[in-house]
Formats: C-alpha cells, sequence, structure tokens
C-alpha cells in the first residue's frame, strides 16, 4: 500500500492532442496574442502611469485589470508554448500547485474588479455631481486593495484543500496548464470537499458579481436613455454594449465550466473555453476598455508625439 502511495513529483500537461504542424500554428497564433496582450495591457499601464489626465478613479481600476490581464497571461501561456513546442516536457508538482494558485487568485481579482468597474461607472453616469465625493481615492484604494487580498486569500482555501491530497499517479494532466479541476481527477483520494468548496466559492465569485454587474448597467442604460443628445447617447450605448459583451463572454464562460453541470461539457470544449481566459480575454480588454476610449488615444498621441519630437532634437 505503501508503494502505491509513493507522491507524484511532476505532471505531465498533455495540452492540445493534435499534430505537429498544428502545433506550431498555435504557437504562432498564441505568441501573437500573448505579445498583443503585454503591449496592449503595459501601454495602458504606462500612459495612466505618465498622463495626468488620466489619474482618475476610473483609470485607476483600469491600471489595475491591466495589471491583472499581465499576470493572468504570465502565469498560462508561457507554459502553454513550451508544451506546444516540446509536449513531453512536465512540470513540477510545486509548480503545478503555483500555477493554479495564481490562475484562480488572479480570476477572482478580474471578476471583483469588473463589479468595482461597473460600480464606478454607475455612479459617474446616474450621479454625476456626487461621483467625486462618493468614489474618492480613499474608496477607491480600499476597493482596489480589497479585491487582491481577498482573491489572495479565498484562493489560499482552494490550495490548502488540495495539497493535503496525495498524489500517486498517473500523473498526466488533461488539460494545457494546471487548472485546478483537472488536477483534481488525478488524486489518489476522495475529492468531494473540494468538489463542494469550488462550486460554492464559484457561485459567490461569479454568480453573485455578475448579478450586480448586470443590475448596474441596467440602470447605466436607463440613464443613458434619457441623454437628450442623440449622439452622446448612442456613443455611451455603443460603449456599454461592448462592455456588456466581453463581461458576457468573460462569466459565461467561466460559470459554464465551474457552475454548470460537467457532464455537458467535453475535456476538450473545456480546453476551448480557457483558452478565452488565458488568451483572448486579456488581449481584449485593453481594446475594449481603454483604447477605444478618447482620453487614452488623446494621451497616446501626446506621448507618440513627445518621442517623435525628442528624436527629431
Amino acid at each position: 500500500m505503501e508503494e502505491n502511495q509513493t507522491m507524484v513529483t511532476e505532471f505531465i500537461l498533455l495540452g492540445f492532442c493534435l499534430g505537429t504542424r498544428i502545433h506550431l500554428a498555435l504557437f504562432g497564433l498564441f505568441s501573437l496574442c500573448y505579445t498583443f496582450t503585454l503591449l496592449g495591457n503595459g501601454v495602458i499601464l504606462g500612459l495612466i502611469y505618465l498622463e495626468f489626465r488620466l489619474h482618475t478613479p476610473m483609470y485607476f481600476f483600469l491600471a489595475n485589470l491591466a495589471l491583472v490581464d499581465i499576470a493572468y497571461a504570465c502565469n498560462t501561456v508561457p507554459q502553454t508554448l513550451v508544451n506546444l513546442l516540446d509536449p513531453g516536457k512536465p512540470i513540477s508538482f510545486t509548480g503545478c500547485m503555483i500555477q493554479t494558485y495564481l490562475f484562480m487568485t488572479f480570476g477572482s481579482t478580474e471578476c471583483l474588479l469588473l463589479v468595482v468597474m461597473s460600480h464606478d461607472r454607475y455612479v459617474a453616469i446616474c450621479y454625476p455631481l456626487h461621483y467625486t465625493v462618493i468614489m474618492n481615492w480613499r474608496v477607491c484604494t480600499i476597493l482596489a486593495v480589497a479585491s487582491w487580498i481577498f482573491s489572495f486569500l479565498l484562493v489560499l482555501v482552494h490550495l490548502v484543500l488540495i495539497l493535503r491530497l496525495p498524489f500517486c499517479g498517473p500523473h498526466e494532466i488533461n488539460h494545457f496548464f494546471c487548472e485546478i479541476l483537472s488536477v483534481l481527477k488525478l488524486a489518489c483520494a476522495d475529492t468531494t470537499l473540494n468538489k463542494i468548496i469550488i462550486f460554492t466559492a464559484s457561485v459567490f465569485i461569479l454568480v453573485g458579481p455578475l448579478c450586480f454587474v448586470l443590475v448596474s448597467y441596467t440602470r447605466i442604460l436607463m440613464a443613458i436613455l434619457r441623454i437628450q443628445s442623440k449622439g452622446g447617447s448612442r456613443k455611451a450605448f455603443s460603449t456599454c454594449s461592448s462592455h456588456l459583451c466581453v463581461l458576457g463572454l468573460y462569466f459565461g464562460s467561466a460559470i459554464i465550466m465551474y457552475v454548470a453541470p460537467k457532464s455537458q461539457h467535453p475535456e476538450e470544449q473545456q480546453k476551448i473555453l480557457f483558452l478565452f481566459y488565458s488568451f483572448f480575454s486579456p488581449m481584449l480588454n485593453p481594446l475594449i476598455y481603454s483604447l477605444r476610449n478618447t482620453e487614452v488615444k488623446g494621451a497616446l498621441r501626446r506621448a507618440m508625439g513627445k518621442e517623435t519630437h525628442s528624436q527629431l532634437v
């Protein structure tokens, strides 16, 4: 019995079980997405830091979102790219646990930040005269810090519960990163408690925030419909609709993964859903939330103009 309980020291990520040519094509596509993610979010962070006009609560939360997206991508994408080139390369047990912990932490933080951002927009549009009083810097800092700290502590519970489990083989994870549900399948013990905690936490961190976001945007849309200017109303509606599309995809895919019955979603389909988290959502967020914004475009033009002027001088 003791021989059968030998602890696993490393895992093999099976990733995408496709041919070599497709792996190379995916490597190129994912590398491109990864580059755009780092560049897009890096530009947003740089502009918000350098441009005094962007030192407002809205851009403060956008900077936090950009930081989460960079961390999100850096946690999973490099390992995925390595596995596409070398499918047999293992990941250590410690490295796998760290990746699992960070993935869930950054995911939870992003959910909470999206809630905070929707509340910020709700106050700005529905109570513009009281905005600076309600969303003062002290409140904004507390909301941002609380989102990070709460996420780290919440996911720490999952980590403690998974570390108590024995892993005695097999050591092949049918995923492109150490996703917690895929890791639990390899445990040599009952994982019912883990799954119950994951489901409960998912309802709390996904369904609850989604309802709050939907209520906030519903009130925002109602306020937009009362705007007299057709141009202003159309622009605001366009912005809110793009935000809602991204939010729907983000929360929807997460709810499908962690709340909906698993029997309806094959493992290969789950991998496709997780691609949105790891690759496309961090890449789209700068475009949807920031780079379409007039103030950000102006800050970018001014920054590029200064750089061009300094090169000429």
